[in-house]
């Protein structure tokens, strides 16, 4: 017996900024999560799955119409199998005040306290609690259900775990906990990167079905979930993204062009082979120290279409999002009168206090901004992407000074 494992499926969230994009086919952005989670019912079909999990996340937000349940609503039918649905910070009863009668195989999980769905013809029991509110900061797996003997309990739960990452933190609590409890599976959902924390017994994040911005990169989908004799066996990832994000790293530190523009299309062409057939959007970024950090700054259009030419020529499809110069003069440009601003430009990060200070007015800046608008920011978030801005902010600087100077 097989079930699907699935969250952060965000149905109907745009790839922000790209839609009004012109030189972007609007087919290639358009609906990317519809078709994903098309894409999702699919693999559940084809694969003879008992029943599907989704832990959380399943709308983005409050719906702009009523399409967005009609959708999945159309799906479930299809589906033809029970889906049971945990609500996640996204879209819990608070943020959606839009309804539509549930498909008759969806059954959700109570936001008022853990709720136990036994399932006796596969010898399963689901326990799970739908978020109340958009802020949930207290540890929601505590008071699950205990679990119900000779069965294959499945812990239903979103939450930011021990992660101390980008994601906001929401419902926390110990793996240890998890294990304690006594369920064979926890299914989670809220962190968009795939993560297996555990496999005695498994504690499994699937991931979001479709990247959304840069920082998602690579393949996105869901678990598919092997079981026998009431225990887990084994647990699949499958992508099911339509779209797939890649970030190309490009050394820079070469002598002249046609050797950036080699190592371009050479990111270019490993991105597209590792897409298994997908269209590719591309953050590029290239580094170094380089006589070419002039000439680089603005040629950012040139660039984006050789990595497009290279990926063309290899037979795939790959689109630039955006071209990141994290070069710098090379270092000669920076002797002489430069060298003491450079010096101390490069000191003021060296005290702790600062870099706290830094960091803290970025994370306040991050929190004035819609959730949508936050997960694709390129703000800093810890010491060392704040030590790259710096480099970003001293090439700037030291441009400036050079044009400012020349006849």
């Amino acid at each position: 017996m097989k079930f699907l494992h699935a969250a952060d499926i965000h149905l109907d969230s745009p790839l922000a900024g790209l839609s009004a994009r012109a030189d972007l086919p609007p087919e290639l952005v358009r609906d990317v999560t519809r078709r994903a989670f098309a894409r999702m019912v699919d693999l559940a079909i084809a694969e003879d799955v008992a029943f599907v999990v989704i832990a959380g996340d399943l709308y983005d937000g409050d719906w702009k119409d009523f399409s967005t349940g009609l959708f999945f609503n159309e799906q479930m039918r299809r589906l033809g199998r029970p889906c049971f649905l945990l609500r996640g910070n996204h879209d819990a009863r608070s943020v959606i005040t839009k309804s539509l009668k549930a498909a008759e195989n969806v059954r959700e999980f109570s936001s008022r306290k853990c709720d136990t769905i036994e399932l006796p013809e596969f010898g399963i029991a689901l326990h799970g609690r739908s978020f109340p509110d958009r802020a949930v900061p207290e540890d929601l797996s505590a008071n699950y259900c205990e679990p119900v003997r000779g069965a294959l309990n499945i812990g239903v739960l979103h939450t930011s775990a021990e992660d101390a990452g980008e994601h906001e933190t929401y419902a926390p609590c110990a793996v240890g906990a998890l294990q304690l409890k006594g369920y064979g599976y926890w299914a989670l959902g809220h962190i968009h990167a795939r993560r297996v924390l555990c496999e005695r017994p498994w504690v499994v994040f699937p991931g979001n079905l479709q990247g959304r911005h840069p920082k998602e990169i690579g393949p996105k989908g869901c678990s598919i979930v092997h079981v026998q004799d009431r225990e887990v066996v084994a647990v699949e990832h499958r992508a099911v993204d339509v779209l797939r994000w890649a970030a190309l790293e490009v050394d820079a530190e070469a002598g002249d062009i046609l050797t950036v523009q080699d190592r371009l299309a050479e990111a270019a062409r490993n991105a597209i082979a590792g897409a298994d057939d997908r269209p590719v959007l591309a953050r590029v970024t290239l580094r170094g120290a380089t006589p070419l950090h002039g000439a680089l700054l603005g040629d950012a259009d040139q660039l984006a279409a050789e990595c497009r030419n290279a990926a063309l020529a290899a037979g795939g499809t790959l689109w630039v999002e955006s071209v990141k110069l994290r070069t710098r003069p090379a270092r000669a440009a920076e002797e002489g009168a430069l060298r003491p601003l450079r010096e101390a430009f490069a000191a003021a990060l060296d005290e702790p206090a600062r870099i706290a200070g830094l960091l803290q007015e970025f994370d306040a800046l991050r929190r004035k901004l819609p959730s949508q608008a936050q997960e694709g920011l390129d703000l800093p978030a810890d010491e060392t992407a704040l030590r790259d801005l710096a480099e970003d902010a001293w090439a700037e600087v030291a441009r400036a000074l050079a044009e400012a100077e020349a006849p």
